[in-house]
């Protein structure tokens, strides 16, 4: 009986020990390559042809250089304001985040990084599930290590999601400003920084009170960001 406990467990370190290494494969592979799908493209496909198995994700890469300042300064002011200081992890944020939460009794703030966005939007879920958490800290840590600040910047620009089935800043800009992401001036920034945290309901809530109002927050905050070179 102990014998086959053992077996069970290599067998459950062997598998653990192949997905960091499949991880780490495709971290390598996108640093210099760009990607052309995520775990949350794919979820958000699949959940669009639940109800219309035609639909199509609106998403275009655009590259570093091609994306406007303003809209990288808002990004980082709206997210992660120390991005270049820090490896991976705020923890002077998640400090923060975790008094908030307590003293609001339920989780009203996260303290996670682009980094660690990036990591979970890639690869994972939105689940709040503790081995999905740790998982998410292992793959930032490999970003973290094999890519620049500047490439981490420019994947999350392109892949994040800002709204139903719209991914990445060249998607965005398209959709609520009839232009390109190089075209995004500051005012129209703040208002795409504003949406991430919940970008299908302030696709269709352009006006609600709590995304003018961290619109302001960040538009505030802009000019004092410094961005990846």
């Amino acid at each position: 009986m102990l014998r086959l406990l053992w077996r069970g467990l290599l067998v459950v370190v062997a598998i653990v020990l192949l997905m960091q290494f499949w991880y780490l494969a495709h971290v390598l592979w996108w640093q210099r390559f760009d990607p052309d799908s995520t775990a949350f493209m794919e979820a958000g496909l699949a959940r669009m042809q639940e109800r219309n198995p035609d639909a199509e994700l609106r998403y275009r890469w655009v590259d570093y250089n091609r994306v406007s300042i303003q809209l990288k300064r808002a990004v980082i002011a709206a997210e992660d304001s120390r991005f270049l200081a820090h490896e991976g992890f705020d923890w002077e944020g998640i400090e923060k985040a975790v008094e908030k939460n307590l003293k609001k009794g339920r989780i009203v703030a996260g303290g996670s990084t682009i980094s660690q966005q990036l990591a979970k939007n890639l690869f994972l879920s939105a689940s709040r599930n503790p081995l999905r958490k740790i998982q998410e800290a292992v793959i930032t840590v490999m970003i973290e290590a094999f890519w620049s600040k500047r490439r981490i910047l420019e994947v999350y620009l392109n892949v994040i999601e800002w709204g139903n089935g719209i991914f990445g800043a060249e998607a965005a800009s398209r959709r609520y400003f009839k232009t390109s992401a190089g075209a995004i001036g500051s005012d129209q920034a703040a208002i795409l920084a504003a949406m991430i945290p919940n970008p299908r309901y302030y696709e269709t809530h352009r006006s609600a009170r709590g995304l003018l109002k961290r619109k302001s927050i960040i538009a505030a905050r802009m000019s004092q960001v410094t961005v990846p070179r």
